[in-house]
């Protein structure tokens, strides 16, 4: 296990940190040159501190952690990426790896360039089903418009979501009138 602290990390040199893991750690579709991700795919990860644990496949940052994406912007108090070996290899000595889940926890709040937003106290993303399972007083707005539940799952290639209510708690929506010339 190793533990490096850190106040600020600039996407390079977290790119390099995160690398051992292969350029697909982000699941980033072709990347032939090591350590280049699309545009799009670039993340910049800033935290008080990274744990990085080999043996068992998890990558962790804590404290005041802000990921950004041109998409998107995640604030929480600590994120874990698990990763696994896919069994391909970039070269004889290092096996390409994918991550499996994303999980971050403690005042998660997400937000989008578009205006949209999720707070909860957890946030989970997974890889394989693109989707995020949000708990823990989970609120997701756009714009006037908000869905709050017990559980929120957002299916992102599908472009749907479902809210669920927990015990003694109801799905609650609100839903602001639209305009014509929106």
């Amino acid at each position: 296990m190793k533990r490096t602290r850190h106040g600020w990390f600039c996407g390079g040199t977290l790119l390099l940190a995160l690398l051992m893991m292969g350029p697909s750690w982000l699941g980033a579709e072709d990347t032939r040159k090591r350590g280049s991700l699309p545009a799009a795919e670039e993340i910049v990860i800033n935290s008080d501190s990274l744990e990085v644990d080999n043996k068992r496949k998890v990558v962790t940052f804590s404290g005041n952690v802000n990921a950004s994406r041109e998409d998107f912007t995640i604030l929480c108090e600590e994120m874990s990426l698990y990763y696994y070996e896919t069994g391909e290899a970039q070269s004889e000595d290092d096996p390409e790896m994918k991550i499996d889940r994303i999980v971050a926890v403690g005042k998660v709040k997400i937000s989008r360039p578009d205006g949209g937003s999720a707070t909860a106290d957890k946030a989970v993303y997974y890889q394989k089903d693109e989707k995020v399972v949000l708990t823990g007083k989970p609120i997701v707005k756009q714009g006037k418009d908000l869905v709050q539940g017990a559980k929120i799952t957002l299916f992102l290639k599908e472009n749907r979501s479902i809210v669920e209510g927990g015990q003694g708690s109801k799905v609650k929506a609100v839903i602001s009138p639209r305009s014509a010339d929106r």
